[in-house]
């Protein structure tokens, strides 16, 4: 036997022993659990947790050992108490959730308001989810839609929360925020733009074009090679952009837009194709004031503050890899008056019905700074 491999064996002996101490301390961790499901305490102890480990850590004979052991122990910590949290649960201590469970959404005769004109992407979107027994209407500004519904003057409304190719609308996070509207369902939308002014207009004549931030982001690539002159204006709907053409009747004026808007306004197609990536489409949320999810909902999303402290997002964020959950996306946005700090907003697979999604959210609302529940859809 070489000396390395003697080493080695030490070292195999020591991890062996390591192993079993830590099943030992998982069964007194059931123990903790049990007394805190008869007693009504907490799991997490933040101020406890804090100074056993500072404790632990004065134990090291150098900086590196005292590192080491605080990042430990910070995770056997994180680890029992997800055992705790788990223990919980299936003991009947579940989290109250204020959600209604329904077989489907009920939207027929339903009121639902969408952002922009007839045309709009989110005329579609509202257009493929619902069907024709519904009664729309239309707003120049996602705020508005927001107030509509929570005044319960609308049963839906339909707002788009991120695009393939230009990312999150960063606007709707913000909303989100404000209200206190919840996701009940989603619809994606391939987006197809196209160019196009008054009938009998020429490309030389153009000196404006005229759409949303997101379909001008989106066609920039195509607008920067070929026709880098023209001035981009913003308009708050590409739907918007047409009918702002149309109505003002301008042959140095274009918008970029959907073939339904320039068939509804009644305007010429002048570039259709190649404006923007070939797999471009925009998911659309669904939002209502009522707190309901269907049975089959199969995707939850979520909002929380973190303390500004190392390791705290990880923390969070291995809820969901020790309860097996899929997480799809993760969003952060500036919390206002508090420079650099952030809300983050996760979407993830699974129902409110799921004892591993119960599990994930009780640690997550125990560790977490005002845990939101935007929806389950």
């Amino acid at each position: 036997m070489t000396e390395l491999e003697k080493y080695r064996d030490q070292i195999d002996a020591i991890d062996r022993k390591i192993v079993r101490l830590f099943h030992e301390r998982m069964q007194v961790v059931e123990k903790v659990a049990d007394y805190k499901i008869k007693s009504g305490k907490s799991v997490f102890d933040s101020q406890r947790e804090q100074q056993k480990i500072r404790t632990l850590g004065e134990l090291c004979e150098n900086d590196f050992e005292k590192r080491a052991v605080v990042e430990i122990f910070e995770q056997i910590m994180a680890i029992s108490r997800k055992k705790q949290y788990q223990l919980l649960t299936e003991n009947g201590v579940t989290l109250p959730v204020d959600y209604a469970s329904t077989e489907k959404l009920h939207f027929h005769n339903a009121r639902v308001v969408f952002q922009g004109v007839e045309g709009a992407y989110s005329f579609e979107a509202m257009k493929t989810f619902f069907d024709d027994s519904i009664e729309t209407a239309h707003v120049s500004t996602w705020r508005e839609a927001m107030e509509l519904l929570a005044r319960h003057e609308m049963d839906f409304g339909v707002l788009p929360i991120e695009n393939s190719t230009a990312g999150s609308v960063s606007d709707i996070y913000d909303l989100l925020l404000h209200y206190h509207n919840y996701i009940v369902g989603e619809q994606t939308i391939k987006i197809d733009h196209m160019l196009m002014a008054l009938p009998g207009t020429r490309m030389e004549d153009i000196r404006t074009v005229y759409s949303h931030p997101q379909g001008l982001a989106q066609c920039s690539p195509w607008l920067d090679k070929n026709h880098p002159e023209w001035t981009r204006r913003q308009v708050l709907n590409t739907a918007m952009a047409a009918e702002k053409v149309a109505r003002e009747g301008r042959r140095d004026q274009a918008a970029i837009a959907s073939r339904s808007a320039a068939e509804y306004f009644g305007l010429q197609i002048l570039q259709e194709g190649g404006m923007s990536a070939e797999k471009n489409s925009t998911r659309f949320i669904i939002l209502s004031a009522r707190r309901c999810f269907v049975k089959g909902a199969r995707k939850i999303s979520i909002c929380f503050g973190l303390p500004h402290a190392c390791g705290t997002l990880y923390n969070i964020l291995s809820h969901f890899i020790f309860n097996g959950l899929n997480m799809f996306k993760i969003e952060s946005r500036p919390i206002p008056d508090r420079p650099f700090e952030y809300r983050f907003f996760i979407d993830f697979e699974g129902n409110l019905a799921d004892p591993a999604v119960k599990n994930a959210l009780r640690g997550i609302q125990a560790e977490a700074v005002d845990l939101r529940l935007l929806g389950n859809y």
